[in-house]
C-alpha cells in the first residue's frame, strides 16, 4: 500500500522534520518555557515519535503511557499547556508537510494514499494530545490536592 510507503519516507526523514519543528520553536516568540528544554531532548522527542511511526500507529498503548507521563513531566516543569500542545501541532504540521513536499499525488491513487496518510497522521497525533493532557491534567489535580 502506497501509505505505507509514505510512513517509512516519513521515518527515514525523521530528522530534518525535527530540525525544522526545532528551529520553529526556536523562533517563535510565544514558546518562552518549551524553547529553554536542550536541543538533544526535543531531537529525542521527534525521533521517538517520527522514528517508528508505523509501530506508533499500530500500537499505542505504550506511547499513550509515555505521553501521559511526558503531560505530567511538562507540568512539573512549568511549561504551559499552551506550549506543549503548540509543539505537538509543529511535529503533526512538518511531518504532513513532507509527505506533500515529496511529489507524490500524480495519480488518482497516489492522491488517495497521501489522503489516507493524512488522515491516519492526523488522528494519531490527536491521539497523542489527548494522552498528553491526561497527564498533565492528572500532575495539576495532584499539584492542586497537596496545595489544599
Amino acid at each position: 500500500m502506497l501509505s505505507n510507503q509514505l510512513i517509512r519516507m516519513i521515518e527515514d526523514r525523521w530528522e530534518p522534520i525535527t530540525e525544522r519543528v526545532l528551529r520553529k520553536i526556536r523562533q517563535d516568540p510565544e514558546m518562552v518555557h518549551l524553547r529553554t528544554l536542550p536541543d538533544s531532548e526535543l531531537r529525542e522527542w521527534g525521533r521517538g515519535v517520527l522514528k517508528n511511526l508505523g509501530h506508533w500507529l499500530t500500537e499505542t498503548k505504550e506511547l499513550g503511557r509515555r505521553y501521559e507521563f511526558l503531560g505530567r513531566l511538562r507540568f512539573q516543569e512549568s511549561v504551559p499547556l499552551y506550549e506543549a500542545i503548540h509543539g505537538i501541532h509543529l511535529l503533526k504540521e512538518e511531518t504532513i508537510d513532507c509527505v506533500r513536499g515529496q511529489g507524490f499525488g500524480q495519480s488518482s491513487v497516489e492522491v488517495y494514499a497521501e489522503e489516507e496518510l493524512e488522515h491516519r497522521v492526523d488522528h494519531f497525533f490527536d491521539w497523542l494530545i489527548e494522552h498528553f493532557v491526561y497527564g498533565y491534567e492528572e500532575a495539576l489535580r495532584k499539584a492542586a490536592h497537596l496545595a489544599a
